[in-house]
């Protein structure tokens, strides 16, 4: 059955709000408000990625302003004093190719707990961002663009799902008909889920 076609590519944001090392603290949180990004990838020579500064690098200076921290955080309490891009990121930074499939790059997001990823390519050069809610277009998709997608993609193939129809109806699958092999039912149902903009699949069938 075959694989998901989307990826990073299709669906991220190629033009990237980025800065320097030496960006100054007030300069990324006007940056942050004026564009309502949660972080920055940080820049060096033609475009490298060398870090990234989140809303998160930024609050210590907030959080440790009259707090003493604990032993597990000084790390973090580190970064009350920094004043500049350099000072402030998480580095290396956490980055996705943007070959990546979508479901790659919410599985980074998801483990790494970060809400938007810079997309660089094989020399770690800036090519976009990509973020939650972007990996989240795919559900704008309509029914009958997904139901065509299934069509084609998973049921295109008469000897293996011949007998096979499917409608959509918000974004849920619903798959009706016989299927001869029904070694084939859980194939079938884990192909329809690989669509992108399916929320759920249904599998209603008779003996054939």
């Amino acid at each position: 059955m075959p694989a998901s076609r989307y990826t990073v590519s299709d669906v991220m944001t190629h033009t990237a709000i980025a800065i320097g090392r030496d960006a100054p603290y007030k300069e990324i949180v006007a940056l942050m408000d004026q564009w309502k990004v949660s972080a920055l990838p940080v820049l060096e020579g033609e475009g490298r990625v060398i870090g990234v500064v989140s809303e998160a690098d930024l609050l210590a200076k907030e959080e440790f302003r009259t707090d003493e921290p604990r032993p597990d955080e000084f790390a973090a309490a580190s970064k009350a004093g920094a004043v500049r891009a350099g000072e402030l990121m998480s580095s290396p930074a956490v980055t996705v190719h943007p070959h990546a499939t979508l479901a790659e790059a919410a599985r980074i997001m998801a483990t790494r707990r970060v809400k938007r990823l810079p997309v660089v390519n094989g020399v770690g050069m800036l090519e976009g961002v990509v973020s939650r809610s972007d990996l989240l277009k795919v559900f704008l998709r309509t029914d009958a663009e997904i139901e065509e997608d299934i069509r084609r993609s998973v049921l295109g193939e008469p000897a293996a799902t011949v007998g096979l129809a499917v409608t959509v109806a918000d974004g849920v699958a619903t798959v009706r008909g016989s299927l001869a092999d029904r070694s084939m039912v859980p194939l079938v149902a884990r192909a329809v889920r690989a669509v992108e903009g399916v929320v759920d699949v249904r599998m209603d069938l008779v003996a054939p």
